[in-house]
């Protein structure tokens, strides 16, 4: 009898040694998908995934994640935390006046340009000509808002943005398309940081 229950007790408690930590586990998880599972399977732990960007996330927990990389795994007090995502992201923002060559000419075109060049120079201003002579019809004054990097579809359009400075004045010509635009580069690129976190009860 003393023996089985000797026996039932080495089994038990290397039962309970061999059990993984919250970090272990957190260890082998890469991905959303499978830190959704590990979410499911462990309800008792109250795991959630949080989303949080740089300058909208400011409680002094979210300021120390978005100073991790990918892959950092911590613990504040009784809670684990793991980084399974982080990326920067640069908002961009300009406006900008449209000239179709499906319904000018090229030296129409060339024209316009430096017609309205020379109107900024003289200290129009580029919203009012914007709205004289923008071909897309736009409501903004020629304001695109910001706009992420990468999500903008004209590609020639985001880089030439990204590529100038604020307050310059510059063409994009999308040649295969026949679209033409004088843009000026009105505010300072915005780079952000977003994370993706993994927290969990225990360490």
């Amino acid at each position: 009898m003393r023996k089985s229950l000797v026996a039932l007790f080495l089994l038990t408690s290397t039962t309970l040694f061999a059990q993984e930590t919250v970090t272990e586990k957190f260890q082998k998880i890469q991905t959303v998908q499978q830190a959704q599972q590990y979410i499911e399977a462990n309800p008792a732990l109250k795991p959630a995934l949080l989303y949080l960007s740089a300058g909208k996330d400011t409680a002094l927990i979210d300021k120390r994640l978005l100073r991790q990389k990918k892959g950092d795994i911590f613990s504040v007090g009784y809670v684990t935390y793991k980084v399974l995502e982080a990326r920067d992201t640069t908002d961009l923002r300009a406006s900008y006046i449209f000239l179709d060559g499906g319904s000018l000419s090229k030296s129409e075109i060339d024209s316009l340009k430096k017609l309205i060049v020379q109107k900024l120079n003289a200290g129009a201003k580029f919203e009012q000509l914007s709205d004289q002579y923008t071909m897309d019809g736009n409501k903004t004054h020629g304001d695109t808002d910001w706009f992420l990097e990468n999500i903008l579809s004209l590609k020639e359009f985001q880089d030439a943005v990204m590529n100038h400075k604020l307050g310059d004045i510059f063409f994009v010509d999308v040649p295969d398309k026949e679209w033409h635009y004088i843009v000026k580069k009105t505010f300072e690129d915005r780079v952000k940081k977003d994370i993706t976190v993994l927290r969990a009860n225990g360490r």
